[in-house]
């Protein structure tokens, strides 16, 4: 900073030395102070340099930082570019965004037991990140199309689902798919969990005095109140079709959409899997709205679309 007090007042010195056409000034000192302050105020003034003194002192160094500044603004090509799970974006030669498979040991590892996967292979699978890079390392093959995610958890022993399990199966899930409506009724604070339209609906189950209240219920209970409440169930299956249905939304259930759902259930519920085998009635695998409907009890002439919208 002494260099820099130094220059300037050699500049003020220089200044007063040279002829000029204006009036002198009188009072010298007085002059001397003023453009010292309007010197030194021009050198924290400069737009280029900053007002850090160390900056000043060291220019070298300028252009470097003004390189990196450079390179922050320039936006990434992959910041809106999205890939499915498995892949991750890159840009290639000319700067154009693609989608490419991820190195599954790239993936971080599991913090615990919850995180690993089942795939249909048998084979348990750190955490699902390496669970679709693999898969889709096998894109284009015979074993890459028959592997998907099966559950959630390490991989174990399943029982079988005897007929007299299946048909309790949709029962319990009827009732739980009711009480995950109510649920998300009554922590909708911020009208981000449902929409206008299904607040209203659900509101009608919320306030009717028969409604069932969540809880642990026989399977003959669930079957009578299934029976006489049958209205309170209709919007809550459609609901669940219209959640799983958006990779494309066509009306139709594939394995991959079922996921979400599936996944979870299989540890807790036996006959999760069987259930959505039958649930495809024409074998097409496809589920299309009338067949979830029939597989949890829904009569055909109640099945409406525009619930599932």
């Amino acid at each position: 900073m002494r260099v820099w007090i130094i220059f300037v007042l050699c500049l003020a010195g220089h200044a007063m030395a040279a002829p000029t056409e204006e009036e002198p000034v009188t009072e010298e000192p007085v002059y001397e102070a003023e453009e010292e302050l309007v010197t030194d105020d021009a050198v924290f003034e400069e737009p280029e340099v900053g007002v850090n003194p160390v900056q000043v002192e060291v220019g070298e160094f300028d252009e470097a930082i003004e390189v990196v500044e450079e390179e922050e603004v320039v936006e990434n090509p992959c910041l809106n570019h999205h890939c499915k799970k498995g892949k991750v974006c890159e840009v290639d030669e000319d700067n154009t965004p693609m989608c490419v498979c991820q190195d599954p040991t790239s993936c971080a590892a599991a913090e615990g037991e919850f995180e690993h996967v089942c795939g249909t292979d048998n084979k348990t699978y750190d955490t699902s990140c390496h669970f679709f890079a693999t898969k889709c390392a096998l894109e284009g093959t015979k074993k890459g199309h028959k592997l998907h995610l099966d559950y959630i958890g390490p991989c174990k022993y399943i029982e079988p689902c005897l007929d007299t399990e299946l048909s309790e199966f949709p029962m319990r899930m009827r009732d739980w798919l009711k009480n995950v409506l109510v649920t998300l009724y009554e922590r909708d604070e911020d009208n981000n969990l449902l929409t206008e339209k299904q607040k209203l609906r659900v509101k009608k189950i919320y306030e009717n005095e028969k409604r069932l209240q969540a809880g642990e219920h026989s399977l003959d209970l669930l079957a009578h109140d299934f029976e006489k409440n049958y209205n309170m169930y209709i919007f809550p299956v459609h609901w669940q079709f219209g959640q799983l249905d958006q990779h494309p939304v066509d009306g139709y259930l594939t394995h991959t959409e079922l996921a979400p759902l599936r996944a979870p259930l299989i540890p807790m519920e036996h006959c999760t899997t069987r259930f959505f085998e039958e649930c495809d009635a024409d074998s097409d695998k496809y589920i299309a709205l009338e067949e979830w409907a029939s597989c949890f009890g829904l009569k055909l002439q109640d099945v409406d679309k525009d619930l599932v919208i």
